[in-house]
């Protein structure tokens, strides 16, 4: 294994939580992404009787913008419903442009259909769950909101696909990375401890171009 591969690969388990799916929520929340895989896990969650109602939230992200002819969360309701998700069980915000906005919009939406949701199985790619975690314990305004965070269930050799390049996925990393250091002194997010042979392994990787993502 290449350095570059060894250190994405740090990077790539840091950022997931691995937290174990074993009860029921209220929803599915899936924030909306270039990773349609994204919506499989999720669809399959409530399919499999994990929630209620199954949210999906993402309008056109730097990264989909050109990629999706619709917002990203159509894009991914239409993947549900092909898996045999009802229309009357889905829940669509399509304006959201990054992970404070889902956070914030979403409830925003839900407070308006009166639908006083408790508990969220939230569903992001595998690295990005962390500031996902960090960024809704933060912004969601109901603090007594129980979450949990889950991905697809894949390794960092099976993760990049054609869809999501090595390239692409190591600049999101390391830029969410650099996020995480920086937005808990912006009131975006909560504080995560960053391990120190993490940050390094970023450091290397930007010093290697990986930067194009960085906040």
């Amino acid at each position: 294994m290449s350095n570059v591969q060894r250190d994405a690969e740090m990077l790539y388990e840091y950022h997931q939580l691995h937290m174990k799916v074993d009860h029921k929520a209220d929803a599915i929340f899936c924030l909306c992404s270039l990773d349609t895989r994204v919506a499989d896990r999720a669809a399959q969650l409530f399919l499999d009787g994990y929630g209620d109602y199954l949210i999906f939230s993402g309008g056109s992200g730097k990264l989909t913008e050109n990629r999706f002819d619709k917002p990203e969360a159509e894009v991914f309701a239409d993947i549900a419903r092909r898996l045999g998700v009802p229309d009357s069980k889905l829940i669509i915000e399509p304006r959201s442009t990054n992970t404070g906005e889902n956070v914030r919009f979403t409830y925003a939406l839900l407070q308006e259909m009166q639908l006083p949701l408790r508990s969220f199985i939230l569903v992001q790619k595998p690295y990005m769950e962390r500031r996902t975690y960090a960024t809704f314990k933060k912004q969601w305004p109901n603090p007594s909101t129980e979450i949990l965070v889950t991905s697809p269930r894949l390794t960092w050799k099976e993760y990049p696909n054609e869809d999501n390049p090595t390239d692409v996925v190591i600049n999101i990393a390391v830029g969410d990375l650099v996020r995480i250091r920086d937005y808990p002194a912006k009131g975006f997010q909560i504080p995560q401890d960053i391990p120190e042979e993490v940050w390094a392994a970023a450091q290397r990787l930007i010093r290697g171009g990986y930067h194009s993502h960085l906040p």
